[in-house]
């Protein structure tokens, strides 16, 4: 089940074990957010795109029993995600295509997808822009294979009328999500701010639209905050971890 240098983490909230490898793209606390953020369809069909070693479907799967599709570019992290979908027994409900994104209409109908979740890399592919020397971090981290334009379209193409996108980004592309969500026909509807710690500036965020949503009901949530001032983490993050 595992090859070298990997190991079996576990969210305790859920009860899911996913296998990871420090020498590559490990999932962190914003696969963890973006998971616990928007509504999750009770049935029909979720895709989970930039999907890594397949941390956020695991860990929605528990809470539906929609099909849910992960688009992976990266062999390794690919072949990672589908034995963890072994391992959690989830091969009914979770199945893994090694597709770069913009090619995943080949295997997902336009017009039949209820919610879009997605991680993606982060950084613009920039030559300015120095990249991690080992690729697998460089590629999920640089938009080297796709663009957040592109992540946008294809979500677009899959949603069904009234699906929704649910993103986990940076603040500094914040305002770039939002026009590019209407230029597709998504409208923005649910934004999260979530900051390290108190008084500090927010460095993630948490955005969802619906697929040629109306442009009123637009919220922006409460502040989410990961750290306390002890350097633990606060009651909300805790619980999305450990469970109640």
């Amino acid at each position: 089940m595992l090859n070298k240098n990997e190991r079996i983490d576990a969210l305790y909230a859920e009860g899911i074990k996913i296998i990871q490898s420090k020498d590559v793209f490990s999932f962190s606390i914003d696969a963890v957010l973006l998971a616990n953020f928007p509504n999750i369809p009770k049935r029909g069909k979720i895709v989970d795109l930039c999907a890594g070693n397949g941390a956020v479907g695991l860990f929605v799967s528990h809470k539906t029993n929609a099909k849910i599709d992960q688009i992976e570019i990266q062999p390794r992290l690919a072949d990672m995600a589908q034995r963890s979908i072994a391992l959690n027994h989830l091969e009914e409900q979770l199945k893994v295509y090694e597709l770069n994104l913009k090619d995943s209409l080949s295997v997902i109908k336009k017009d039949s997808v209820e919610l879009v979740l997605c991680n993606p890399p982060y950084f613009k592919n920039l030559a300015t822009n120095e990249k991690n020397p080992n690729p697998h971090l460089a590629i999920a981290r640089h938009e080297i294979h796709a663009t957040l334009e592109d992540v946008i379209d294809v979500s677009s193409q899959m949603l069904k009328m009234n699906g929704r996108l649910a993103l986990v980004h940076r603040p500094d592309r914040f305002l770039e999500i939002l026009e590019l969500m209407q230029a597709y026909r998504i409208a923005p509807k649910r934004v999260q701010f979530v900051y390290p710690k108190a008084n500090k500036d927010a460095n993630i965020v948490l955005v969802e639209g619906i697929k040629n949503g109306k442009k009123d009901g637009f919220k922006i949530l409460p502040p989410l905050t990961v750290y306390s001032k002890t350097n633990e983490y606060t009651p909300t993050i805790k619980a999305m971890l450990y469970g109640q």
